[in-house]
């Protein structure tokens, strides 16, 4: 019998239309199979992430967008990047990040999101040159970061299902206040973002929930998975927090 592992806010508006959605129930199924972690999983719309996510191990905001309220979006990664919570976030999930941190860390804020509102002055979530809608592509690790150290490889081939991404030329303003961006394209844009000093950070403009035929979860999906059941066992005193 596996031993519970905690508790995991699934953030997004949940649809079977979604293949993200659809696929991950069964990586948690894998999850607690092949690595014994065996997780309360809970969904939680956009709409309620502002009221819904106290007690929670890990917070994964999941594609969709545009989510039905982007400032639950906002919300649940600002609560899991002060808090310390484990968090991931993929697709528009790594979109948001980047609006969150702008706004929250660096000052900027009123950047905003090219697919919600195109016709805003301060675009820091632009169109795609083209877009990655169902498309692999090639993702080149940066040596010494956490996706470095989880992929274990210095260029991964990934699935995509988006057409916007970052704008190139705010790069410096979101490194200037400590984002890394740990992965990029072939053609030098950020694929990946990571807190170096937060307990587990990522974000992934790709979809690590889509990768393989879902019998085994991405390397990221299962470092987000044991950093929140290693805050669990902090939570229940089985392990002693770190000094």
């Amino acid at each position: 019998m596996n031993a519970y592992s905690g508790r995991i806010a699934l953030v997004g508006d949940r649809s079977p239309h979604v293949r993200s959605h659809v696929r991950v129930p069964g990586l948690f199924d894998r999850l607690r199979d092949r690595d014994n972690l065996d997780f309360d999983t809970y969904w939680i719309p956009t709409e309620q992430a502002d009221e819904a996510l106290e007690g929670f191990d890990g917070i994964w905001l999941l594609p969709g967008s545009p989510y039905r309220s982007e400032a639950g979006a906002i919300t649940a990664i600002r609560v899991a990047r002060e808090g310390g919570i484990p968090f991931l976030g993929t697709c528009a999930g790594f979109q948001h990040a980047m609006l969150e941190f702008a706004r929250n860390v660096c000052g900027a804020s009123q950047v905003q999101h090219g697919e919600s509102t195109p016709d805003a002055d301060d675009l820091l979530i632009v169109p795609l040159a083209c877009s990655l809608d169902g498309h692999e592509g090639a993702i080149q690790v940066t040596p010494g970061t956490r996706a470095a150290a989880l992929l274990g490889v210095e260029r991964s081939m990934e699935r995509y299902h988006c057409s916007y991404g970052l704008d190139t030329s705010r790069l410096d303003l979101l490194r200037e206040h400590g984002l890394v961006f740990s992965g990029y394209d072939d053609e030098g844009d950020p694929r990946i973002a990571e807190l170096p000093d937060h307990p587990f950070y990522l974000a992934t403009l790709f979809q690590p929930e889509l990768a393989g035929d879902g019998t085994r979860p991405h390397p990221f999906i299962q470092a987000f998975a044991h950093a929140a059941a290693q805050r669990a066992e902090v939570g229940r005193g089985v392990i002693p927090a770190a000094m």
